[in-house]
Protein backbone atom coordinates (compact mmCIF):
# COMPACT_ATOMS: atom_id res chain seq x y z
CA UNK A 1 0.00 0.00 0.00
CA UNK A 2 1.33 3.43 -0.98
CA UNK A 3 1.94 6.30 1.41
CA UNK A 4 -0.74 8.30 -0.42
CA UNK A 5 -3.30 5.53 0.18
CA UNK A 6 -2.33 5.35 3.85
CA UNK A 7 -2.97 9.09 4.16
CA UNK A 8 -6.39 8.60 2.54
CA UNK A 9 -7.17 5.74 4.95
CA UNK A 10 -6.19 8.02 7.83
CA UNK A 11 -8.78 10.54 6.55
CA UNK A 12 -11.41 7.79 6.58
CA UNK A 13 -10.48 6.90 10.17
CA UNK A 14 -10.93 10.56 11.14
CA UNK A 15 -14.52 10.64 9.83
CA UNK A 16 -16.14 8.71 12.72
CA UNK A 17 -13.97 10.69 15.17
CA UNK A 18 -15.35 13.92 13.66
CA UNK A 19 -18.88 12.52 13.71
CA UNK A 20 -18.72 11.53 17.38
CA UNK A 21 -17.16 14.86 18.39
CA UNK A 22 -20.03 16.68 16.67
CA UNK A 23 -22.73 14.59 18.33
CA UNK A 24 -21.39 14.28 21.87
CA UNK A 25 -21.79 17.56 23.72
CA UNK A 26 -18.99 18.61 26.06
CA UNK A 27 -17.22 21.93 26.47
CA UNK A 28 -15.14 22.56 23.37
CA UNK A 29 -16.49 19.58 21.43
CA UNK A 30 -17.22 21.79 18.41
CA UNK A 31 -13.67 23.16 18.31
CA UNK A 32 -12.23 19.65 18.63
CA UNK A 33 -14.51 18.54 15.77
CA UNK A 34 -13.40 21.53 13.70
CA UNK A 35 -9.76 20.58 14.27
CA UNK A 36 -10.40 17.01 13.16
CA UNK A 37 -12.35 18.22 10.10
CA UNK A 38 -9.53 20.58 9.09
CA UNK A 39 -6.89 17.86 9.50
CA UNK A 40 -9.02 15.45 7.47
CA UNK A 41 -9.53 18.09 4.76
CA UNK A 42 -5.81 18.85 4.61
CA UNK A 43 -4.98 15.16 4.19
CA UNK A 44 -6.93 15.33 0.92
CA UNK A 45 -4.42 17.82 -0.48
CA UNK A 46 -1.53 15.92 1.06
CA UNK A 47 -2.40 12.50 -0.37
CA UNK A 48 -2.81 14.00 -3.85
CA UNK A 49 0.52 15.80 -3.58
CA UNK A 50 2.31 12.65 -2.38
CA UNK A 51 0.70 10.51 -5.08
CA UNK A 52 1.75 12.90 -7.87
CA UNK A 53 5.22 13.74 -6.54
CA UNK A 54 6.26 10.16 -5.85
CA UNK A 55 4.33 8.46 -8.64
CA UNK A 56 2.04 6.65 -6.19
CA UNK A 57 -1.17 6.86 -8.17
CA UNK A 58 -3.06 3.59 -8.02
CA UNK A 59 -6.52 2.30 -8.84
CA UNK A 60 -7.09 1.78 -5.11
CA UNK A 61 -6.21 5.43 -4.46
CA UNK A 62 -8.34 6.65 -7.37
CA UNK A 63 -11.28 4.79 -5.83
CA UNK A 64 -10.61 5.59 -2.17
CA UNK A 65 -9.74 9.30 -2.37
CA UNK A 66 -13.05 10.59 -3.79
CA UNK A 67 -14.95 8.17 -1.55
CA UNK A 68 -13.19 9.58 1.53
CA UNK A 69 -13.99 13.14 0.42
CA UNK A 70 -17.66 12.36 -0.03
CA UNK A 71 -17.92 10.47 3.27
CA UNK A 72 -16.38 13.41 5.15
CA UNK A 73 -18.78 15.93 3.64
CA UNK A 74 -21.80 13.62 4.05
CA UNK A 75 -20.90 13.08 7.73
CA UNK A 76 -20.91 16.86 8.26
CA UNK A 77 -24.21 17.29 6.39
CA UNK A 78 -25.88 14.54 8.43
CA UNK A 79 -24.82 16.21 11.67
CA UNK A 80 -26.07 19.58 10.42
CA UNK A 81 -29.44 18.03 9.58
CA UNK A 82 -29.58 16.32 13.00
CA UNK A 83 -28.72 19.64 14.71
CA UNK A 84 -31.32 21.59 12.73
CA UNK A 85 -28.63 23.64 10.98
CA UNK A 86 -29.56 22.40 7.52
CA UNK A 87 -32.82 21.27 6.01
CA UNK A 88 -32.89 17.63 5.00
CA UNK A 89 -33.82 18.56 1.42
CA UNK A 90 -30.75 20.83 1.16
CA UNK A 91 -28.44 18.04 2.29
CA UNK A 92 -30.16 15.72 -0.18
CA UNK A 93 -29.53 18.14 -3.07
CA UNK A 94 -25.82 18.28 -2.19
CA UNK A 95 -25.50 14.51 -1.77
CA UNK A 96 -27.44 13.86 -4.99
CA UNK A 97 -25.07 16.10 -6.95
CA UNK A 98 -22.07 14.27 -5.53
CA UNK A 99 -23.48 10.88 -6.46
CA UNK A 100 -24.64 12.04 -9.91
CA UNK A 101 -21.25 13.52 -10.84
CA UNK A 102 -19.54 10.37 -9.56
CA UNK A 103 -21.85 8.29 -11.75
CA UNK A 104 -21.09 10.51 -14.74
CA UNK A 105 -17.37 10.05 -14.14
CA UNK A 106 -17.86 6.27 -14.04
CA UNK A 107 -19.67 6.37 -17.39
CA UNK A 108 -16.84 8.49 -18.80
CA UNK A 109 -14.24 6.07 -17.47
CA UNK A 110 -16.01 3.19 -19.18
CA UNK A 111 -15.65 5.13 -22.43
CA UNK A 112 -11.95 5.70 -21.73
CA UNK A 113 -12.43 9.35 -20.80
CA UNK A 114 -11.54 11.27 -17.67
CA UNK A 115 -13.69 14.16 -16.48
CA UNK A 116 -11.32 16.47 -14.67
CA UNK A 117 -12.60 18.74 -11.94
CA UNK A 118 -13.82 21.93 -13.56
CA UNK A 119 -13.48 25.41 -12.14
CA UNK A 120 -17.06 25.40 -10.84
CA UNK A 121 -16.42 22.05 -9.11
CA UNK A 122 -13.35 23.50 -7.41
CA UNK A 123 -15.32 26.56 -6.33
CA UNK A 124 -18.07 24.26 -5.00
CA UNK A 125 -15.51 22.25 -3.03
CA UNK A 126 -13.91 25.40 -1.60
CA UNK A 127 -17.27 26.92 -0.62
CA UNK A 128 -18.39 23.61 0.92
CA UNK A 129 -15.24 23.01 2.94
CA UNK A 130 -14.97 26.59 4.22
CA UNK A 131 -18.72 26.68 4.84
CA UNK A 132 -18.62 23.47 6.84
CA UNK A 133 -15.72 24.85 8.90
CA UNK A 134 -17.79 27.95 9.69
CA UNK A 135 -20.90 25.90 10.53
CA UNK A 136 -19.15 23.58 13.02
CA UNK A 137 -18.43 25.98 15.93
CA UNK A 138 -21.10 27.16 18.33
CA UNK A 139 -21.12 30.76 16.99
CA UNK A 140 -22.51 29.51 13.68
CA UNK A 141 -25.99 30.96 14.35
CA UNK A 142 -24.80 34.56 14.36
CA UNK A 143 -27.61 36.75 12.99
CA UNK A 144 -26.76 38.75 9.90
CA UNK A 145 -30.07 40.49 9.14
CA UNK A 146 -32.98 39.91 11.48
CA UNK A 147 -33.47 36.17 11.87
CA UNK A 148 -31.37 35.42 8.76
CA UNK A 149 -28.19 33.91 10.15
CA UNK A 150 -24.72 33.06 8.88
CA UNK A 151 -25.61 29.37 8.96
CA UNK A 152 -28.37 29.74 6.36
CA UNK A 153 -26.23 32.02 4.19
CA UNK A 154 -23.63 29.26 4.04
CA UNK A 155 -26.27 26.64 3.18
CA UNK A 156 -27.55 28.86 0.36
CA UNK A 157 -24.01 29.39 -0.98
CA UNK A 158 -23.36 25.65 -0.82
CA UNK A 159 -26.60 24.93 -2.66
CA UNK A 160 -25.99 27.51 -5.39
CA UNK A 161 -22.41 26.35 -6.09
CA UNK A 162 -23.46 22.70 -5.87
CA UNK A 163 -26.34 23.02 -8.32
CA UNK A 164 -24.38 25.24 -10.71
CA UNK A 165 -21.38 22.92 -10.85
CA UNK A 166 -23.59 19.83 -11.17
CA UNK A 167 -25.50 21.33 -14.09
CA UNK A 168 -22.24 22.42 -15.71
CA UNK A 169 -20.76 18.90 -15.47
CA UNK A 170 -23.84 17.41 -17.11
CA UNK A 171 -24.21 20.08 -19.82
CA UNK A 172 -20.54 19.71 -20.81
CA UNK A 173 -20.74 15.91 -20.81
CA UNK A 174 -24.28 15.16 -21.94
CA UNK A 175 -22.91 13.34 -25.00
CA UNK A 176 -21.70 10.58 -22.68
CA UNK A 177 -25.25 9.82 -21.64
CA UNK A 178 -26.63 9.93 -25.19
CA UNK A 179 -24.09 7.52 -26.67
CA UNK A 180 -25.10 3.86 -26.56
CA UNK A 181 -22.90 1.04 -27.78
Amino acid sequence: MTTASKITLFRIVLIPVFFVLMLIRFPGHDWAALGVFIVASLTDMLDGHVARKYGQTSNFGKFLDPLADKLLVIAALLVFVANGQMACWAAMVIITRELAVTGLRLVAMESGLVIAAGRSGKVKTFVSMVGICIMIPEWKNTAIIGSFDLNWLIVILMLVTTVYSGVEYFVKNIKLLKHDK
